[in-house]
């Protein structure tokens, strides 16, 4: 984990779940209390609208219920509950990597601020964070990380 987020590393519990749920998600050991979201296309498509995260260690990660995963690229994985459809997380998967939750699975996650926004340049008009948090456009983020070629739709 970044720097960025090095203020804001927790370790505790956390309880989330889907909207029907189905699944039930239990963070118990190390988290970032941070969000940070993407406008690339891919995020936009997937959640129709911007996607917000937080990431927690998996080791720390315990997930029960019907969950549906799907390859969204080589490298990373996006998955929902297969009853109601609630999106639950996004994940590097070459290498395995930290859990990218979606906030909204858990009740403790809407006091996170938000510190940082990507592809902030492809943002619809519709949709402008105010705040102070870092800003990172698609060129100056896919400089410094992987990323899938032609997302745009």
């Amino acid at each position: 984990m970044s720097d960025l987020v090095a203020p804001y590393r927790r370790t505790g519990t956390l309880e989330g779940a889907c909207l029907c749920g189905s699944v039930r998600v239990t963070i118990d050991g190390d988290y970032v209390a941070a969000v940070g979201v993407c406008h690339c296309g891919m995020c936009q498509r997937w959640n129709g609208v911007v996607f917000g995260c937080f990431a927690a260690s998996a080791e720390a990660v315990t997930i029960t219920g019907p969950v549906t995963r799907h390859a969204s690229s080589e490298f990373a994985e996006r998955a929902f509950c297969a009853t109601c459809g609630s999106h639950l997380w996004m994940r590097n998967t070459q290498p395995e990597d930290d859990y990218e939750f979606m906030p909204g699975l858990f009740p403790d996650a809407a006091e996170f601020p938000l510190i940082s926004e990507i592809y902030a340049d492809h943002a619809p008009a519709y949709v402008s964070l105010a705040g102070d948090h870092k800003r990172a456009t698609r060129d100056e983020y896919e400089a410094k990380n992987l990323f899938v070629e032609g997302d745009t739709p």
